[in-house]
């Protein structure tokens, strides 16, 4: 028990720590309620890691996926909205924890109702909201598909002020390799959730819900997909070396797109698009960096080496990196 409060608090400390650095230049710009913000990243990274602890067992994998979810764009884009919105989407990893580690044997199908409650409260939410004439979000909030891009350019979203979905670049390449983990072990709950969160988002507003919030659902899935996956690349062996070179190949294919854009940009008359241009370049810098990780991880299994130490730094440093900066970038836009 103490070893897990140990790993809790260690945790914690990194996820405050951080958003006072990020805030931290904002804060006299700040009114009593948007130091919410605050809160609601470090409960939305806590839950997250608290949560992925029910599939990722490393310390590390866990830290980062509550990283890739509490400081992705999507968390920190809602910001753009009424503090009380981020701090529904923080609740959710918490939400989520009575049915991931809830009743077992005989009374595990209980476990069913209770991954209900989340939506319950976001319909609670909704209809107090209503009822106290709070908006929170704009009802017909959703995700279009022009907000797609954010998959291969986060940073360019958020310049344009679309819906961030909720990544950067390089935990890319473990959410690629998460999916294929997640396929093979066939974690249909997962998936379900996943898939519901998507749907949602996309609709038209269900029960007086802004349909945007659904999309919290499908990241924080993701997110701890993602710090699964990246478990997975520092423990693969010499037989996984595929699944490396797939996430790889996926990582190189995003940097050539990205490049592609950042030179059509460039070719924009009078230079109206350099601003883009230098983003999309940015993006395929940091695509290129997790390539280079991968490929090293690859070098590393075919080797048949284990050396979990070196592959943790190699792929947990370029993470670090880019959740670093990217974070940066967002929340300056922000504010």
């Amino acid at each position: 028990m103490s070893k897990t409060f140990g790993k809790f608090a260690a945790a914690a400390v990194v996820y405050v720590s951080f958003a006072v650095y990020l805030y931290q230049p904002h804060f006299d710009t700040f009114t009593k309620l948007q130091f919410l913000i605050l809160v609601n990243v470090c409960l939305a990274s806590l839950g997250c890691f608290t949560l992925s602890r029910r599939w990722v067992p490393s310390f590390l994998g866990s830290l980062f996926a509550g990283a890739i979810y509490g400081f992705g764009p999507f968390a920190l884009g809602l910001a753009g909205y009424h503090p009380t919105a981020g701090f529904l989407a923080a609740t959710m990893p918490w939400l989520f924890l009575p049915a991931a580690f809830g009743p077992k044997g005989k009374w595990q199908w209980l476990r069913v109702p209770l991954a209900a409650l989340p939506f319950l409260v976001i319909l609670l939410f909704f209809s107090a909201s209503s009822h106290y004439r709070l908006f929170a979000v704009p009802m017909q909030t959703r995700l279009h598909l022009a907000d797609l891009t954010g998959l291969a350019a986060p940073l360019v979203t958020t310049q344009q002020g679309l819906t961030s979905v909720g990544f950067y670049h390089v935990p890319v390449a473990a959410l690629v390799m998460g999916f294929a983990m997640l396929f093979a072990a066939r974690r249909l709950s997962v998936l379900t959730i996943f898939c519901l969160g998507v749907i949602l988002a996309t609709c038209q507003p269900l029960l007086g819900v802004s349909p945007i919030i659904w999309l919290s659902f499908s990241v924080l899935c993701c997110s701890i997909i993602a710090g699964a996956g990246l478990q997975g690349l520092c423990s693969a062996g010499l037989a996984d070396r595929r699944w490396i070179l797939l996430s790889m190949a996926f990582m190189a294919g995003l940097s050539i797109v990205t490049l592609l854009q950042a030179t059509k940009y460039f070719q924009v008359f009078a230079g109206f698009g350099d601003e883009y241009a230098a983003l999309f370049l940015m993006d395929a810098k940091m695509y290129i960096a997790g390539t280079v990780a991968l490929l090293a991880v690859f070098f590393i299994a075919r080797a048949k080496l284990r050396l979990h130490w070196l592959r943790w730094a190699v792929l947990g440093s370029a993470i670090a990196v880019d959740i670093f900066f990217g974070a940066r970038f967002v929340v300056d836009k922000m504010f």
